[in-house]
């Protein structure tokens, strides 16, 4: 008997909580406390254990491991997987795995490649490698404590609980807060696991605005995956009248947790906050002076966050303005009571598609900006820059509701002339080049070759077929194999070293922004191992990126990251002595900072020119630079960063743990 042929599924439907317990209890929010959610179909072992995540549930305070649920059982399959429960572990492993796994959807559709979590880096007679890691760890009941985190040490997310030690009308003694149910703090979390398979880097405080950047995209992620879910985005315009600048839901992150924390509302709130005494909600309105004094990273973050949503704001009015002038015969004022359903869904239906398009410029900057210290200037070129390049003409202006935000918060990038949309742009390869003194545009063929080039040429880790480069890099796809793309971006990264470093790769790397020949004068600069000449040059990652164009055209990029060390020291006369050669830079002295400079390279895979130089402030052998970042570590941040003399072991392999138990 001939067999029929199903074709899997495409996507798995699972049970979450909207936001938390904590609202899907109030009678209010009846409607839209719970939730199904759609994620990408895979086959998962119990616990659940897929492709990009693997579940333990281990209770270390409890002593006890719970049973893992399998989701591919047929009866959780008819089902949507298990009902919403706050007591049931089964249930709690189900919704940390759904909205981890919809946060990762996010990604791979903006950056247009699998995700990838950060390496595992460790050392072996000397020498550093990497290994690949093929699945994050979430550990939905980790800690007994107000506390959750990503570990960049263990690769892992660490969710807490505890118990509840207010009564008011939200809290009753006693009971319990699990973090891993609320969906503000599962997406937060896995966008910081995310960020750092991006941008390893961007966890080491090195300016006021590292960890308070990857504090506020990490709530610029979870705010927007708000806005894609259809019954919560309809249930709030029609409460708020389709104003969405005021007190709402959408707009607010972790409510449950701040409630049961003593902050009285929201654990965060993009747009506001409400007095822990009146309970009254005030909308906070932009200061241009704000970033000045605000140093604390979620404080600081804070500020991001409102620009971005601001932005987004400025979009969805102009979007909808049509909509009131019908509504309203001409006047612009909605008459008293509810909003006509029609109406909402429209207003909806446009708050998705500018949310979602917002959340995708967000995400697809990450491959636009600086590869370290970040700043939030850096961020909006990025913003910018890369939504230019595939959206030319943004006629729904975008991009200056963008740039207009920021400006109103303060944030713009050092030492720029004017906040136009073309002064932000990162530069070209062609005035890369120009600036120089060189024509033409940097060419990689050279060293990459063609997909039909055989002939045989050198790089730093042998000699080989010019196209197995491509060949390894053309899998690059949603679907491809996860393991083999990280193995293809270790290989290339390789090549481009030697291309840089022996090859013709060095004439260009003045327009780079890099530094390769010595300078007695800058003696602090790490040099390669013996045997090899001239200053240290570690290419971190070559990354492919596919993107979809406004016009349904295609973008096939390579994303290259290259910085280069500097020894730092807190005493400013060690380090001119240890520059000038006065004192001697002994085997093993590290100094007790590194300063840190380098590019992020745009590159066309088709004809690998070069789109875009992204450089970072300064070279690697700025003085002015390495004393700025010297003054930022010796005067103290809060919390400790991970130079800080008295934390640097321990918050150096775990910048979140200390971070989120301060700032939360």
């Amino acid at each position: 008997m001939e067999r029929e042929f199903v074709a899997p599924p495409v996507s798995r439907r699972l049970q979450i909580f909207s936001f938390d317990p904590g609202l899907a209890g109030q009678f209010e929010n009846a409607g839209i406390g719970e939730l199904t959610v759609n994620v990408p179909w895979e086959g998962l072992e119990p616990g659940p254990v897929g492709e990009y995540i693997e579940v333990v549930d281990v209770d270390p305070a409890s002593g006890v491991m719970y049973r893992p649920v399998n989701l591919d059982n047929p009866m959780l399959l008819a089902q949507d997987g298990l009902p919403p429960s706050e007591t049931n572990p089964q249930f709690h492993q189900q919704m940390v795995y759904a909205v981890a796994m919809a946060t990762i959807g996010h990604f791979e559709r903006a950056l247009g490649r699998p995700a990838l979590w950060a390496s595992r880096e460790y050392t072996e007679e000397g020498k550093r490698y990497e290994s690949y890691i093929q699945r994050l760890r979430i550990y939905p009941h980790a800690l007994r404590e107000q506390n959750a985190y990503y570990s960049p040490d263990k690769k892992a997310l660490l969710f807490g609980y505890f118990p509840v030690e207010r009564k008011d009308k939200f809290n009753s003694p006693g009971t319990v807060v699990f973090t891993c149910l609320s969906h503000d703090i599962i997406a937060h979390e896995t966008t910081h696991a995310l960020l750092d398979g991006v941008h390893p880097r961007f966890n080491r405080s090195v300016n006021p605005d590292v960890l308070a950047f990857h504090e506020a995209f990490a709530d610029i992620v979870a705010l927007f995956q708000h806005f894609s879910y259809p019954g919560v985005l309809r249930d709030q315009i029609s409460r708020t009248r389709g104003d969405l600048v005021g007190d709402n839901l959408l707009a607010q992150l972790a409510q449950q947790f701040g409630r049961a924390s003593g902050r009285g509302g929201a654990l965060r709130d993009a747009l506001g906050k409400r007095d822990k005494e009146t309970g009254v909600w005030m909308r906070r309105a932009p200061n241009t002076n704000e970033l000045d004094t605000v140093l604390e990273p979620h404080d600081r973050g804070s500020i991001l966050v409102a620009a971005v949503f601001g932005a987004f704001t400025k979009v969805y009015r102009a979007r909808t303005v049509d909509l009131y002038r019908i509504a309203t015969q001409g006047t612009g004022v909605l008459p008293e009571g509810e909003i006509h359903p029609d109406l909402a869904k429209r207003l909806a239906d446009e708050a998705a598609r500018a949310a979602l398009y917002v959340l995708q410029m967000c995400i697809r900057a990450l491959d636009y900006c600086p590869p370290v210290g970040i700043t939030f200037g850096d961020y909006l070129r990025a913003i910018v820059t890369a939504d230019f390049d595939v959206n030319p003409e943004d006629e729904a202006g975008f991009r200056l509701a963008f740039v207009e935000s920021f400006r109103e918060w303060g944030i713009h990038p050092r030492a720029m002339r004017s906040m136009s949309i073309d002064s932000l742009l990162w530069p070209t390869g062609d005035e890369s080049m120009s600036e120089v003194g060189l024509g033409g545009n940097l060419d990689l063929s050279t060293i990459f070759g063609s997909a039909h080039d055989t002939d045989e040429v050198a790089y730093s880790s042998g000699t080989r077929k010019a196209a197995s480069y491509v060949d390894r890099l053309l899998p690059w796809t949603l679907e491809s194999d996860r393991r083999k793309s990280w193995e293809g971006m270790e290989d290339s990264a390789r090549q481009m070293w030697g291309w840089l470093v022996n090859g013709e790769g060095r004439k260009y790397a003045k327009a780079a922004g890099l530094v390769l020949d010595e300078d007695p004068k800058r003696r602090t600069i790490f040099k390669p191992p013996k045997g090899k000449v001239g200053l240290a040059v570690e290419v971190h990652s070559v990354r492919r990126a596919v993107r979809k164009t406004a016009k349904g055209g295609t973008i096939d990029c390579l994303v290259v990251e290259v910085t280069q060390r500097r020894r730092g020291y807190y005493d400013a006369d060690e380090q001119r002595r240890k520059d000038l050669g006065e004192e001697e830079i002994k085997s093993g002295d590290n100094g007790n900072f590194r300063f840190r400079a380098g590019c992020t390279l745009i590159i066309e895979s088709d004809s690998l020119h070069l789109r875009r130089v992204i450089r970072t402030a300064t070279p690697i052998d700025d003085n002015d630079e390495l004393e700025r970042l010297r003054i930022f570590l010796t005067r103290g941040v809060k919390p400790p960063n991970a130079y800080d003399p008295g934390t640097r072991i321990i918050y150096s392999r775990e910048p979140f743990a200390l971070l989120h138990r301060e700032g939360d």
